[in-house]
């Protein structure tokens, strides 16, 4: 199929949109819209075709209760690292959805999955965890172009939260994800309005 300049025009604009999302309305996500997620997010590209990544939806209270209080204590560790005038901004940041988002998604890479037959990975293996990390990026464009908002919550301990989830010991944890209705559009980062750090382009090198 051949894309055309509308195509494109619509990529680069959900692209631009797709922001970290802190603030969320408490609105339930449809059933049927996250089934339309999943299967967006099937159509990642993934190493040998294994499709190592394995989600957890986070709904019991106590369970949620459990993740916010982790997030709470990684929060007050890395914020003791901050001093003066970094530390009134680190304050005033929101690093964090879990207060409001209808959505916790949990997501692991399967270290070792028989899918794929070990293609493409033995060289190097971090291409499970890389073809997770597409997985999620699909999922944010598509969540994007339904106008959902989603935050990667990466404050947290790994280990802890494959503890609290009971999770195979074959799967290790990817990301933390909140997902929603935005509270608010914007196209400017949070980190951006905050004044915490502006993008830098990296340079393209030539060899």
């Amino acid at each position: 199929m051949e894309f055309g300049p509308e195509d494109r025009a619509t990529l680069d604009r959900i692209l631009r949109w797709r922001r970290d999302i802190r603030h969320f309305r408490p609105d339930p996500v449809p059933e049927p819209l996250l089934d339309e997620l999943r299967a967006a997010m099937e159509l990642a590209p993934s190493v040998g075709n294994s499709r190592p990544w394995r989600v957890v939806r986070v709904e019991t209270p106590a369970l949620r209760d459990q993740i916010r209080a982790e997030f709470q204590r990684c929060n007050t560790e890395a914020a003791s690292h901050y001093r003066g005038q970094q530390r009134q901004e680190y304050d005033a940041l929101k690093l964090a959805g879990l207060d409001r988002a209808p959505v916790w998604l949990a997501v692991f890479t399967r270290l070792d999955p028989s899918e794929g037959h070990g293609l493409g990975r033995a060289t190097m293996p971090q291409t499970l965890q890389q073809s997770t990390a597409m997985a999620i990026m699909a999922l944010w464009l598509a969540a994007r172009a339904r106008n959902l908002g989603m935050g990667m919550v990466s404050i947290i301990d790994p280990q802890r939260i494959t503890a609290l989830l009971q999770v195979s010991p074959e799967w290790e944890f990817s990301a933390l994800l909140c997902l929603g209705w935005p509270e608010f559009e914007d196209d400017t980062p949070l980190l951006h309005r905050r004044g915490w750090q502006e993008n830098t382009a990296p340079e393209w090198q030539r060899r």
